[in-house]
């Protein structure tokens, strides 16, 4: 009997202990994480889908907010000085991140230099036939609006392109933490392989059109464009904030009009005001064709990620373009 006792006695303490060792293994594992920050929603995608579980990604930039105007608070940047890895687009895309992280100690990454970024909204090439002087004007059109010169940054509204980036943040992990190496190589294949599928259905959705030309509010769609053998007319340029002029928004009318254009494409965080301007102007539709700067609360709540947010592009774009 005294043996019963003695046992029962011990049984809480056994229960303790337990309890004990696996909130300390939660601890530790939670602390065992890679702690990465990332500028903005494209790259804290791709971080979280290399990374997996091994990491805890912190996006800088919340839901709704456009990344052009983020402004870091004091927490933030203690986040950026403390952070195992940084991950930041250069370019001036976000000078407030872009300043921190090319001062602190660790390790900071400028994932546009994983990618061979071209000018975006370069002039149109001349060619032969009736539709020279025409596509001469489209040139001359956006060359005039499209801040000519500068390299575009917005590298992943094309799928290929996307996974060169994420070939980049794949390796920056694996020196971060090498002992995950192989985790990180394999999420990262998964990835592609994913981004390589939705690569395809854009390239057989876009591969006939009635129309080939996509007049959007800013030109953030140049890779887009290249990649699928469209044309962007942008209404401003690289950054979304600069406005036309009233002769910009003429030019842009008559164009829609010789090119059989149906919609003009706004943007979810940018107010849709001069877009919808134009569309009546030019008496065509408008619709959300998304840069994927960030998600939305609304995009958030309804479980939607990179892939499924460039799928309602595709949406956007083959209803628009007559896509057969």
């Amino acid at each position: 009997m005294r043996r019963f006792l003695a046992l029962a006695a011990l049984l809480p303490l056994a229960a303790a202990a337990c309890g004990s060792d696996d909130d300390t293994g939660a601890g530790a594992a939670a602390e065992d994480r890679l702690q990465v920050v990332a500028s903005f929603y494209p790259v804290a995608e791709a971080a979280e889908r290399v990374g997996g579980d091994l990491v805890e990604v912190e996006n800088l930039t919340p839901a709704g907010t456009e990344p052009h105007d983020l402004e870091l608070t004091p927490p933030q940047v203690d986040g950026l000085q403390d952070a195992d890895v940084v991950l930041y687009l250069g370019q001036g895309f976000q000078p407030a991140v872009e300043e921190v992280a090319e001062r602190r100690d660790g390790a900071s990454v400028d994932v546009l230099e994983a990618v061979e970024l071209e000018v975006g909204a370069a002039e149109f090439d001349e060619e032969e036939g009736e539709n020279a002087e025409e596509e001469g004007e489209h040139a001359e059109v956006e060359g005039e609006h499209a801040d000519e010169g500068a390299l575009d940054p917005h590298y992943w509204l094309d799928p290929t392109l996307m996974a060169d980036a994420v070939d980049r943040i794949e390796e920056a992990l694996a020196e971060a933490a090498p002992e995950h190496a192989d985790a990180f190589a394999a999420n990262a294949e998964r990835y592609k392989s994913e981004l390589a599928e939705l690569d395809q259905e854009f390239e057989e959705a876009l591969a006939q059109c009635e129309v080939r030309v996509m007049v959007t509010s800013h030109a953030a769609f140049h890779y887009l464009a290249e990649r699928y053998d469209l044309e962007q007319l942008p209404i401003a340029g690289l950054s979304p904030e600069s406005e036309p002029d009233p002769r910009r928004l003429a030019e842009l009318a008559d164009l829609i009009g010789e090119e059989g254009v149906t919609t003009v494409f706004y943007e979810t965080l940018v107010a849709p005001d001069v877009a919808e301007t134009l569309a009546r102007e030019a008496g065509v539709d408008t619709a959300v064709l998304n840069p994927l700067e960030g998600l939305t609360q609304d995009d958030i709540e309804a479980g939607k990620d990179y892939a499924a947010v460039m799928r309602d592009n595709l949406a956007a774009l083959t209803g628009a373009l007559g896509c057969r």
